[in-house]
């Protein structure tokens, strides 16, 4: 991995010594600055997006410990989430978070506000529905800021395809790109996945994984006080232009993890589901899931989604070998408590190995990984690969809501975008989703729309 620096020079030094030289060569050259922070060491911070992931993630960037950091500038659609989110980091992190009115920014432009108080170099939080990812994303390349961005970052075959080019941009400016699936950093799962690959369960025949809990994602009829288009963004899990819906934003992570583990994408997905038990909710969500992913080799993930109240919960991964089971996840995303075990009995006697509690947080390891990416310049861009989970989170929820086969190429070339104007969203626009004259928003019907999801 490549250095800017001499061995025993500082980067402070460095930045010293050749900044104007540097800046100059580059002015004369017409070709973009440097990536690398602001001279003082210190790398900014923009967030755009202020619910709950978007402070969570801005909290564990100034939680880094590897050189001074701070919070600069906030982007919203909503003010009382972008007042709520500033205090609650102000709060916690008063010393870095340095964000007065005027670098607090309100509607569909924030974004573009909030990343011009960045310099190149510095770091962009993309935090809002995935809906606008790809519409951010490019900003920050033009600008040369290196990003993070929530997942999921694709809703739907179109959006991916723009990821993907997008993602080959940004490895060619040589930006740092961090996405959210942060079982990636998880020490214990990469110990998990070494112990795979090394044999230690044999080869893997089979895997499942289920994430069961009470109803979510609903909607209700609009509220007055609020256009149809924020309201829509304000229940972004209840409508699938805006999230992917609750299959794309809820489940990407266990069929992220499991098929990190058997080092290949699905190919194709054969998937049931239905709405039982949704109650007055007018979201266009499943509250279940099943299904079947085939692998290159013909292995199968198994995954099961359920969000009905009463109904027995489960949130956990496994990978069955020919020898042996590995437990990828367990009661949640963190702790992993990851382990494995001879045979398929999951029980002490067949113990093989179990990483040691308690352990890190993989929610801030990636932002440790990101951070030291970005001030040592390593090669770190995890856009692609964040599509590709994305992309492969759909190809199962297209496979539900249609009814049919659905493969990872007609997936990745569907011509239905869900909202294909989604740039040029203003706070008067109409929302990408309109009710019908029933009062209802469209719900997918399998077997009946077959080649789109509603």
């Amino acid at each position: 991995m490549s250095e800017i620096t001499k061995k025993g020079t500082s980067r402070r030094e460095f930045l010293k010594d050749s900044g104007r030289i540097a800046a100059s060569s580059a002015l004369a050259a017409g070709i973009a600055p440097s990536i690398y922070a602001a001279e003082n060491n210190t790398i900014k911070v923009a967030l755009v997006g202020c619910g709950g992931r978007g402070r969570g993630a801005a909290s564990n960037a100034l939680s880094v410990k590897n050189g001074p950091i701070k919070l600069v500038a906030m982007g919203e659609v909503f003010e009382n989430r972008l007042a709520l989110s500033y205090k609650s980091l102000k709060d916690k992190h008063a010393r870095q978070v340095d964000v007065p009115k005027d670098r607090q920014f309100l509607g569909f432009d924030a974004y573009r506000k909030a990343m011009d108080c960045l310099g190149a170099g510095d770091v962009v939080i993309l935090a809002t529905p995935p809906a606008f990812r790809w519409v951010h994303f490019t900003y920050a390349i033009k600008k040369g800021i290196n990003v993070f961005m929530e997942k999921p970052i694709t809703v739907d075959g179109p959006t991916t395809r723009k990821l993907f080019k997008l993602a080959e941009k940004s490895v060619k400016k040589n930006l740092k790109v961090g996405v959210g699936l942060m079982i990636r950093h998880c020490q214990g799962r990469q110990q998990l996945k070494q112990r795979i690959d090394n044999g230690e369960i044999g080869d893997i025949v089979a895997m499942r994984a289920y994430r069961m809990a009470g109803r979510a994602s609903t909607a209700g009829p609009k509220p007055s006080g609020i256009s149809e288009l924020l309201y829509q963004v304000q229940k972004f899990h209840a409508f699938l232009w805006a999230s992917g819906g609750m299959y794309s934003d809820y489940y990407i992570h266990q069929i992220d993890e499991c098929s990190w583990m058997k080092s290949a994408w699905p190919i194709e997905a054969h998937a049931t589901g239905g709405r039982h038990s949704r109650g007055d909710s007018l979201d266009q969500n499943f509250d279940n899931y099943s299904v079947e992913y085939t692998y290159p080799d013909g292995t199968k993930l198994f995954y099961y989604g359920r969000a009905m109240t009463g109904c027995k919960g489960g949130f956990d991964s496994y990978a069955h070998g020919t020898r042996g089971t590995a437990v990828i996840s367990t009661r949640g995303h963190h702790p992993g408590k990851v382990r494995t075990y001879k045979g398929h009995k999951l029980d002490g006697a067949n113990l093989l190995w179990a990483f040691p509690q308690p352990e890190p947080s993989p929610y801030q390891l990636e932002w440790d990984d990101l951070i030291d990416a970005i001030r040592q310049d390593k090669p770190y861009n995890e856009a692609r690969r964040g599509a590709e989970a994305s992309l492969v989170a759909s190809m199962g929820r297209m496979a539900a809501h249609t009814g049919q086969v659905v493969t990872f190429d007609e997936i990745l070339n569907c011509e239905h975008e869900f909202a294909p104007d989604v740039d040029k969203l203003t706070m008067d626009s109409p929302a990408p989703l309109q009710v019908g004259t029933d009062g209802k928003y469209p719900v997918p019907q399998p077997g009946i729309i077959k080649n789109r999801e509603y």
